[in-house]
């Protein structure tokens, strides 16, 4: 996600058009990034996967 978000702000404006193959990955990346969860549950659920590994 940092590089495409550092990718769309080397090229501006023209990054955020849809032709602009900077900008469909910039938006790929962020609906991974929201249908993957955030990171704190992500971090949740993995903790809760280790406790309940460890007994």
């Amino acid at each position: 996600m940092v590089q495409a978000h550092q990718a769309v702000q080397a090229m501006g404006g023209a990054g955020f058009l849809n032709d602009a193959p900077v900008g469909r990955i910039f938006r790929d990346a962020k609906l991974m990034e929201i249908g993957a969860g955030t990171s704190e549950i992500r971090r949740m659920l993995i903790g809760r996967e280790l406790m309940g590994a460890m007994g």
